[in-house]
């Protein structure tokens, strides 16, 4: 949003060199050439006064053309597609049901193009791109999944353990590419309010793609489903303020769902007191009432864990609550499709 005082300097500029310029054409309306001699001169004129004002021609060159910048609307087919994108099937793993493996059915994956992205593929689509996720353990696991598809085997079983230090931020780059991946620690959604409302509108540009959860810790140490509704009605506007004060599109961004709870596997008597079925669809139903998604009109696309973990079934998952990397890997497709369908791009 431009500034009173930007707007006071375009106003006067605009009244400085604008009323000359309509005096003159009309004293000089007889005489073509002298006309439109005056009428460039003060066009240069009114663009050398402006130009403070507006943005310069190379960073709306390089944001009309960045690979996660949206060229155009969506089409309704797209909005169809992006609807779907949830539903997978699931099947044991070969051979001799080794795990839980999941797809796309194929009428599907060829009506709407979707496709298990390989690491040339990823690294082109999220080219140059900053890639933000923030919340909980749950969001580190998707980290997980997203280094293990842009690095070599080698490079993601080193970062693994770095990445999961208790209670930290992590920061990841693919030089190559030009993509950098940051985790931030942030289990609580005052957390997340603040890396929007603050850390983020101090920064000199906002990720290019913003992925956001929250709700484990609130469920566990809060335990008060409304309140969380109303954090979450909070960060949802601290998102919707997110522009830049140049006319560059908002972030790509995402809201990570809670995954399915499986109480009695459940490793605390205070987890298995708070984080019950009666618990979860509490706190399902404050993300679906308070505004924050996109069905709803709100700024996050929904990347369902709670679907996906219910549909990988309790063999995945080892404490109740954390579930494997194969669901996680399949919420990275999803967002990574969401992202080709956004961009109005095809790998």
């Amino acid at each position: 949003m431009v500034s009173a005082a930007a707007q006071v300097g375009v106003l006067a500029a605009c009244v400085v060199l604008f009323v000359p310029m309509g005096l003159a054409g009309w004293h000089l309306s007889r005489n073509k050439v002298l006309f439109f001699s005056g009428a460039l001169f003060v066009s240069l004129a009114v663009g050398v006064h402006l130009s403070p004002y507006l943005p310069s021609l190379p960073h709306l060159l390089v944001s009309s053309f960045h690979p996660l910048r949206p060229a155009a609307p969506s089409s309704s087919s797209s909005a169809s597609c992006i609807s779907v994108l949830h539903r997978v099937s699931w099947a044991d793993a070969e051979p001799h049901g080794g795990g839980r493996a999941w797809s796309w059915p194929p009428s599907l994956a060829a009506t709407c193009g979707f496709a298990r992205l390989t690491r040339d593929d990823a690294s082109t689509l999220l080219n140059g791109s900053w890639v933000m996720v923030a919340g909980d353990s749950q969001a580190r696991l998707l980290v997980l999944a997203l280094l293990r598809l842009l690095l070599d085997p080698a490079a993601a079983a080193a970062a693994e353990p770095e990445l999961f230090r208790r209670h930290s931020d992590y920061h990841a780059a693919v030089p190559a590419r030009g993509i950098s991946v940051d985790f931030i620690w942030a289990p609580f959604e005052s957390n997340l309010t603040r890396l929007l409302r603050e850390d983020l509108r101090l920064a000199p540009r906002t990720p290019d793609v913003l992925v956001l959860g929250s709700g484990l810790w609130h469920m566990l140490h809060v335990t008060d489903a409304p309140q969380y509704g109303e954090a979450l009605a909070s960060i949802a506007d601290a998102a919707n303020s997110l522009r830049s004060p140049l006319p560059v599109p908002p972030p790509h961004m995402f809201w990570l769902g809670l995954p399915r709870l499986v109480n009695p596997m459940l490793n605390t008597d205070a987890k298995k007191e708070h984080m019950n079925d009666t618990m979860l669809q509490a706190y399902d139903r404050e993300v679906d009432e308070r505004c924050i998604l996109r069905r709803d009109g709100g700024p996050f696309r929904l990347l369902d864990v709670g679907k996906l973990s219910r549909g990988c079934e309790q063999q995945c998952t080892a404490d109740g609550m954390h579930y494997n990397g194969v669901v996680y890997d399949a919420v990275m497709h999803i967002m990574l499709n969401a992202l080709v369908i956004e961009s109005q791009q095809r790998i």
